[in-house]
């Protein structure tokens, strides 16, 4: 029981770590698209709350994805995995 809780503590702050980095990544990549669009006003915040969502469900898929390939794996082994994983 213990090691279930030890493993999903470190679950959690890595995705919270990587999200935090993803996450300013996404902005990034969604106001470029605004901006090339030139997307002004009401149309700009409608993408922009459009693009955040669909890339933040991306994300959580990619976190699932590279959760299911980790298994087997552990500590630094999956640290390791799983930062690279999430990176790509």
């Amino acid at each position: 029981m213990r090691k279930l809780f030890v493993l999903g503590a470190l679950a959690l702050s890595m995705s919270g770590a990587y999200a935090f980095n993803s996450q300013q990544q996404l902005m990034k990549t969604c106001n470029v698209q605004a901006k090339t669009s030139n997307k002004t006003g009401a149309d700009r915040k409608a993408f922009m709350k459009s693009c955040l969502a669909d890339g933040r469900k991306a994300q959580q898929e990619k976190m699932k994805t590279c959760n299911i390939e980790a298994a087997g794996k552990k500590g630094a082994e999956r640290k390791a995995f799983m930062s690279t994983c999430l990176k790509k």
